[in-house]
């Protein structure tokens, strides 16, 4: 068990002032069995003329704040407390179902119940049907394979085809791209491999979050940590080792950046089918001229005290 506090700064400054604005913000860490939230606060300077909350279709907390004064720059700071349990130690891939017969569960049945993992199996605005996706996944889907065995593999090859290089590419940066230039960042990764598996007609969920430096189970620094992080779930119903969530659902985590199952240094934000679902600060202005943007994150690990033993910040 890890006892994580994660501080977020994200600030905006303006060329022009700004008049009114509305954002959306997903800042705050789910919550289940094995993620409990200990503590959410989240500033915002200016203070905002309205604040709400609400939750999206995905299960994500949505902060929805407005601003009706004129402001030259936008500070938001969350901070969040989270106790985190390892949830795959007893996974078994080779025992997974093939992965066949996962993606034969999604179709088109008279009369048969839906499935809300289909929508993850779908094309979304930044993971779109690439045949190059298809015959990249072609070594790693082969006939009858277990399914996480073969998401496994697959996670191995993207972490040792494409090189993790920071600034390499921007939220816009295509797939297309990704797959020529073989380099890129962790959202790349994520939406590489949820493409992939896509294509092969598999549900893979887009994870925002956060990660240490060094995980709690030990082994090599991770690339991306200290700093908002990406990685996906993919479905694999009856797969042992993997917990099947509130909505009877079994996700399993991988992380083809650090080609790990990832433990209890990662702090899940939100999911969704890719960036575009759970941008954690976006939104709408009337104004502004030009704008600069620094975001950064600290991911300390609480001890027994509560006090915050903090790694080495990361700002982006």
């Amino acid at each position: 068990m890890t006892q994580l506090e994660v501080q977020h700064e994200t600030h905006y400054r303006y060329t022009a002032p700004v008049s009114l604005a509305h954002h959306l913000a997903h800042l705050q860490p789910l919550q289940d069995t094995h993620q409990q939230l200990l503590r959410f606060d989240m500033d915002i300077e200016p203070l905002p003329s309205e604040r709400s909350d609400s939750r999206d279709a995905m299960g994500n907390t949505q902060r929805h704040f407005s601003l009706a004064q004129l402001h030259n720059s936008l500070r938001v700071r969350a901070i969040s407390r989270v106790r985190l349990t390892t949830r795959f130690a007893a996974l078994q891939p080779e025992l997974s179902p093939p992965w066949e017969e996962v993606a034969a569960r999604l179709r088109y049945v008279a009369l048969a119940p839906f499935e809300p993992a289909l929508e993850y199996s779908l094309p979304s605005p930044y993971v779109p049907r690439l045949a190059a996706l298809k015959d990249y996944g072609r070594p790693s889907l082969q006939p009858r394979r277990p399914v996480v065995a073969a998401a496994l593999e697959l996670m191995q090859r993207i972490h040792s085809d494409f090189s993790y290089v920071s600034q390499s590419t921007d939220v816009d940066t295509p797939l297309t791209q990704v797959l020529q230039q073989r380099r890129g960042v962790c959202q790349d990764f994520s939406h590489l491999m949820a493409g992939v598996l896509r294509m092969w007609g598999l549900p893979v969920r887009y994870v925002s979050g956060y990660l240490l430096t060094r995980s709690p189970e030990g082994g090599a620094a991770l690339q991306g940590a200290d700093a908002s992080h990406a990685w996906v779930q993919l479905w694999c119903p009856g797969t042992p080792g993997v917990p099947v969530d509130a909505a009877g659902a079994a996700w399993l985590d991988l992380d083809p950046t650090n080609n790990c199952v990832p433990g209890s240094g990662h702090v899940r934000l939100a999911v969704g089918r890719d960036f575009g679902d759970v941008t954690p600060l976006r939104g709408v202005i009337r104004g502004g001229g030009r704008h600069s943007l620094s975001v950064g994150v600290d991911v300390s690990t609480l001890v027994d005290s509560g006090t915050a033993v903090l790694n080495p910040s990361l700002t982006q």
